[in-house]
């Protein structure tokens, strides 16, 4: 019994949620996001400003969809009508970012500025050189995004240095000791 899957969501007042044949469509003030299920697997009902996803079945892969879709059509919802949002933080010396245009230009101590496309839905900006903030309607494309800038230079644990997200703790390890010569 997947208790996601049984949620209902209800449907704020400024969105129109559209079933189709394979996808359900979200749409809302200034974004349009499209939710892809499986029709033989899953049911989504849209009555009375509420979405119910109903399974036909109790397979396990059936179970597995069902708790999937209805928390994929939850994060429509709120990403049209909220947004969301990763922020990072950029530790190191030398290390720092701007926005030019459409691209993102990261300096991570390479020989070379990272230079990345910034995609049409998504809204990066920097605070400040050391700061990154990528806003969103779609969650999965926040995340990746904001996961390919911090692919380029990880945190390590012997400084901290690299690109963390903003709260993340790093577990600090001790360097080598010398040792003394008897």
């Amino acid at each position: 019994m997947s208790r996601i899957g049984n949620r209902v969501l209800t449907i704020p007042a400024d969105v129109k949620v559209t079933v189709n044949s394979d996808n359900v469509v979200v749409a809302g003030k200034s974004d349009q996001l499209s939710v892809a299920y499986p029709p033989a697997l899953i049911q989504v009902k849209v009555e009375n400003n509420k979405v119910t996803v109903v399974r036909v079945n109790d397979e396990k892969q059936t179970k597995m969809f069902h708790g999937t879709v209805n928390a994929n059509i939850a994060n429509a919802i709120y990403g049209v009508t909220v947004g969301w949002k990763k922020e990072l933080d950029i530790k190191g010396v030398g290390f720092r970012a701007k926005v030019e245009g459409n691209k993102l230009n990261v300096g991570l101590g390479f020989s070379h500025p990272v230079i990345l496309d910034i995609p049409a839905k998504l809204t990066v900006s920097t605070p400040s050189q050391t700061e990154i903030s990528i806003v969103g309607a779609d969650k999965a494309e926040v995340g990746a995004f904001a996961a390919t800038i911090r692919s380029y230079r990880l945190p390590e644990p012997y400084k901290g240095k690299g690109v963390m997200y903003k709260g993340e703790r790093i577990i600090r390890k001790a360097g080598k000791t010398a040792d003394k010569k008897k």
